[in-house]
């Protein structure tokens, strides 16, 4: 007769091993899975991040609201995650797609994947007409029903902490325009060759006096060395106002002109001052 190896009562040996023989299935179940779940994961990253048009509705516009909107690699597959917002406006004569030019989408491809620059949502609003900004309702379709439309749409951070915006050329005119008198929406502010709208030289000392003590929002100022005199002067005007008012800002004079040449070498420089403080 057969006699028990193991200190248990006969027949007690049959339940561990199919005890031994279920776990084992389940962790050859699992296992495999989970290798595969971090593979894809891994993979998502890789694959880069999505560019596309979106059409915003506008009480303020007779068309929609229209723009590009970049969504960061793994955007779909990690449907818990949250990101931060970065506004960026282009140039007078351009389109949103200036900042594809510029090689935004791939620099964000290459440095995101590999943890230089984290996750970020980018909204590259288009400005159809080049009016003087107190005769357009840019400004209003843009914050009052563009940014509520993405904040409801997508899975953005609330609040100010997460939300920055800049530009180029007249871009950079409605950046400081819209940072500074709206303050309480962006915590950061870049004016890349910057243009300040006329008029808008006689409300940057208001704007600036408005800001509460410490509430002030980052600024980055830069212009390039052969740019042309009104930009060199407007960007000194903003620099001499924030000065005034003992308010901090980064100046940056470069080597350059007033085109996609110089915004394109500076354009890493730019992205990582806007996500600084995202680095969490």
């Amino acid at each position: 007769m057969a006699r028990c190896r193991v200190k248990v009562p006969c027949g007690g040996g049959d339940v561990r091993a199919r005890l031994w023989g279920l776990l084992a299935l389940v962790l050859a179940l699992f296992l495999p899975a989970q290798r595969v779940a971090q593979g894809e994961a891994e993979l998502c990253l890789w694959k880069g991040g999505t560019l596309t048009r979106v059409r915003i509705p506008t009480r303020y516009m007779q068309r929609p609201f229209q723009g590009l909107l970049y969504l960061p690699p793994c955007y779909a597959e990690h449907r818990q995650a949250t990101y931060p917002l970065l506004i960026l406006l282009h140039g007078q004569h351009y389109t949103p797609y200036q900042w594809d030019t510029l090689g935004l989408d791939e620099l964000l491809d290459n440095l995101i994947p590999s943890g230089v620059l984290p996750p970020v949502v980018v909204f590259m609003p288009w400005e159809q007409n080049w009016e003087h900004p107190d005769e357009t309702p840019f400004d209003e379709a843009l914050m009052e029903d563009a940014l509520p439309w993405l904040e409801a749409n997508y899975r953005l951070r609330p609040g100010r902490k997460y939300r920055a915006i800049g530009g180029v050329s007249r871009g950079a005119a409605w950046a400081i325009r819209l940072g500074l008198s709206r303050w309480d929406r962006f915590a950061a502010l870049g004016a890349h060759s910057p243009a300040v709208f006329a008029g808008d030289g006689w409300w940057l000392p208001r704007w600036l006096k408005a800001i509460p003590q410490g509430q002030w929002p980052r600024i980055y100022i830069d212009v390039g060395d052969a740019d042309f005199y009104e930009i060199q002067f407007s960007a000194r005007l903003l620099a001499r106002w924030l000065a005034r008012y003992q308010i901090p800002y980064e100046w940056h004079y470069n080597v350059g002109r007033h085109n996609n040449a110089y915004w394109q070498r500076h354009l890493r420089y730019y992205i990582r001052w806007y996500v600084q403080p995202w680095r969490e």
